[in-house]
């Protein structure tokens, strides 16, 4: 009997002592993490890394700079698959499906609620107004975006080569987005392989948070944890499960409603977005950005903007834009649905479709990465292919600034370029001035990110009541 309870409180126990927190616990925290989850994957992983290492000491700074690399180097918002892998490291299974479904859960509600809104009411004078001014702050974030993921990734000649060559390249040449990144991840596989001390290094992230945990004094400690050490028959079975939850939905679609509905284009669109787009959630935008208005037609390019104003101001991944885009696409598509109820239904599919595939890319490779902490190829990989998103970011950035400042953009197709060319004389002057107001907040006063968009949308509501910007 003493030995039988001597093994259940070594059970509890985690590596430094303390008792292992419970499921309910667990609950609670990451219900926190998710409430107070804004202002893009950077601020959302530095929630975390405050909420679990440094305050919680849950795990160590190692082990949560290896999670956050992996999550890089997968398709995906990296900040919702952190959640789900250390979710899945205390509490197995069960524990990284709570954690990602709480992370999305405020986030798909606030998005749902403003698509709603925006969609009965965004023609009305102070709606569009408030978005005018919005536009503005959201163009100045992508583009301290590109700044602070530069500062980071770009540390040798080579990288801002990669970087350069990966912004001309989708900039100019419109190569598509998934080539590029997974042909900078080669390179940096390959440059590792052969000794080149450009490729040698960190992944994505360096520190964190202000507090450095080692993870010998932390719950998970040092050791893999028993659950999370390979076991081949049960993954392929989690594995198989999700992928079913994942493409059923899709197959379904195409085949009850063919491939040229709304609702079909949206699941296919977005189960191929799950799988190609790699490099965080500004990059992820550059592609769904350019393909929702100029292949499907779903938005306009301010609209776009728009939908990034509503994420970049509420809680939960900045990917999330993604469900504002599918319900705008079936809202003004219904078929024979009310256009309300076709966009509600737009949006769940897309948010299914979007966040599906990240429970199945953590709980298939998880096992095994864990083993690899480490390795110098996976980490090259990732060193390249965040360099390469620095150009492929700054890409984004200049399509949005070309359709806040300008009112009408022509394509330029000579020459073997392949771009967007703005009509000099089309210039929104309102529109420039509140970009350059905002650039001149977030580069020279250090304005936070709340700060900014708060203050631009009550310009953009002042403009218009002064009469300077109409609905």
């Amino acid at each position: 009997m003493p030995s039988s309870t001597s093994a259940l409180e070594t059970e509890r126990l985690g590596a430094d002592g303390r008792a292992w927190p419970s499921f309910g616990e667990a609950v609670a925290v990451w219900g926190r993490v998710a409430a107070l989850s804004f202002g893009g994957p950077a601020g959302q992983i530095a929630v975390m890394h405050r909420i679990l290492v440094e305050e919680k000491r849950w795990l160590g700074e190692a082990r949560f700079l290896h999670a956050l690399n992996f999550c890089m180097l997968l398709p995906g918002p990296e900040a919702q698959q952190l959640a789900v892998y250390i979710g899945w490291l205390l509490h197995r299974t069960a524990g990284g499906l709570m954690a990602g479904l709480l992370f999305v859960l405020p986030g798909m509600l606030a998005i749902m609620g403003l698509s709603v809104i925006y969609a009965l009411y965004g023609n009305l004078g102070a709606v569009a107004a408030l978005f005018f001014g919005l536009k503005a702050a959201v163009l100045a974030i992508v583009l301290q975006a590109v700044v602070r993921i530069g500062r980071r990734a770009l540390k040798n000649p080579v990288m801002v080569g990669l970087a350069a060559a990966s912004f001309v390249a989708i900039f100019g040449f419109a190569v598509p987005f998934p080539a590029i990144i997974l042909g900078a991840g080669l390179i940096g596989a390959l440059g590792a392989m052969s000794g080149l001390r450009a490729f040698a290094g960190g992944g994505g992230h360096g520190t964190v948070g202000s507090s450095q945990v080692d993870d010998a004094q932390t719950i998970l400690g040092v050791e893999v944890p028993g659950h999370a050490q390979p076991a081949r028959r049960r993954t392929l079975k989690v594995a198989a499960l999700l992928l079913f939850l994942w493409l059923a939905p899709t197959a379904a679609l195409l085949a009850l409603l063919g491939p040229d509905n709304v609702f079909s284009d949206i699941a296919l669109f977005f189960s191929q977005m799950a799988v190609v787009t790699f490099g965080g959630a500004y990059a992820v935008l550059a592609y769904v950005a350019q393909a929702a208005v100029d292949t499907y037609g779903w938005l306009a390019p301010g609209e776009m903007l728009d939908g990034l104003g509503m994420a970049e101001t509420t809680p939960g991944p900045l990917i999330m834009v993604t469900q504002f885009v599918g319900f705008m696409g079936a809202f003004r598509d219904p078929g024979g649905l009310t256009p309300l109820a076709a966009g509600v239904l737009g949006a769940l599919l897309t948010t299914w479709v979007t966040f599906a595939p990240c429970f199945l890319w953590i709980f298939l490779g998880a096992p095994y990465i864990e083993r690899l902490r480490g390795n110098p190829a996976l980490s090259a990989a990732l060193t390249a292919i965040t360099a390469a998103v620095v150009g492929v970011i700054l890409n984004l950035a200049l399509w949005f600034a070309l359709h806040v400042v300008f009112r009408e953009v022509v394509p330029f197709q000579h020459f073997g370029l392949d771009l967007s060319r703005p009509v000099l004389t089309s210039i929104d002057w309102a529109a420039a001035a509140l970009a350059a107001a905002a650039l001149l907040a977030v580069f020279r006063l250090r304005v936070g990110t709340g700060l900014l968009l708060t203050a631009a949308a009550v310009t953009g509501l002042a403009l218009h009541a002064a009469g300077i910007v109409a609905p």
